[in-house]
């Protein structure tokens, strides 16, 4: 049975949990932007939007709750699925990416999310997706191994074959095809998951959910008091310029919600505050920047 009052449940008590563990951690509290989109619009819904800016850790941390109806997905979202031509659709998620003051701490992407698309006298189609993915500046072998081993523990209770499978897809999807780099050192990512049956896709999904806080707090604890100067933070708003271009050309999820007439305010809070780009810039050979690229982002096993 698809119960997607079970599933709005759980996103927005897992947003509680993780804004509640890191704002402690911070010392300053998220602000709260409750939203509804008005049902004149092509899109109707609503969400909750956390975010904590200029925070002692956090130099700026979203954590997005939205749940969102339409009348007919746009083009980019139907045109491989011819199924979904016709349909309505409803989608809930909670979204976050986490950007910290200290360049040795990581930048944090999780996502997990249903979607559902109904039409008279058809059977539903429904489907979850989601993952989390690590991004360094400075890249430390056993964080890498600590996210994964994570991963790979929550997704081994449904398959053997899930962490291996959704790993190398995250490999692939994060990927900048014009840089010929990946943007971090991945982690985990899947979509239109229903193989399952909707309780254990469900279960699964809650699973990676569940898991996020145990990969991402241990590495954050250990590393925001690391000492960093002018040097560390060029070199974090240079690697933040890739962040803001995959987010803005390939992200699924960032162009399915503006084309849909998705709230733009809560879209964008994943990108990061300060950026900067550099014509041809090549990190010193040696270096410590020099080893992000020859020895973390090529992706690799890291479990």
């Amino acid at each position: 049975m698809i119960d997607s009052q079970a599933v709005r449940a759980y996103l927005l008590d897992l947003q509680d949990r993780i804004t509640d563990a890191v704002a402690a951690i911070d010392g300053q509290p998220f602000a709260t932007d409750a939203w509804e989109k008005p049902p004149t619009e092509r899109l109707r819904g609503s969400g909750r939007t956390r975010i904590l800016e200029g925070g002692a850790v956090m130099e700026r941390a979203g954590v997005g709750f939205s749940h969102v109806r339409g009348d007919a997905l746009p083009p980019s979202a139907s045109a491989n699925r011819p199924e979904l031509a016709g349909r309505g659709f409803e989608a809930m998620g909670v979204s976050l990416v986490f950007h910290p003051r200290n360049p040795y701490v990581p930048t944090v992407h999780m996502n997990v999310r249903c979607f559902l698309a109904v039409k008279e006298g058809a059977e539903p189609v429904w489907w979850f997706g989601g993952g989390m993915d690590l991004t360094p500046y400075y890249g430390n072998a056993d964080d890498c191994r600590h996210f994964h081993t994570t991963c790979k523990r929550a997704l081994d209770p449904f398959g053997a074959e899930l962490y291996p499978r959704f790993k190398r897809w995250c490999d692939e999807y994060f990927f900048l095809k014009h840089r010929g780099e990946a943007r971090g050192v991945g982690g985990v990512f899947f979509d239109d998951f229903s193989a399952l049956g909707f309780d254990d896709s469900f279960a699964m999904m809650r699973a990676v959910g569940d898991g996020f806080l145990d990969a991402y707090l241990p590495i954050l604890q250990a590393r925001k008091d690391t000492p960093y100067g002018p040097r560390e933070r060029d070199f974090q708003a240079y690697r933040r310029g890739r962040y803001v271009e995959f987010n803005l050309v390939f992200d699924r999820g960032t162009l399915f919600g503006l084309q849909s007439g998705g709230r733009t305010e809560s879209i964008l809070m994943s990108m990061p505050p300060q950026a900067a780009w550099r014509y041809d810039w090549q990190p010193e050979p040696g270096s410590a920047e020099a080893a992000l690229y020859t020895d973390f982002l090529p992706a690799r096993d890291w479990v």
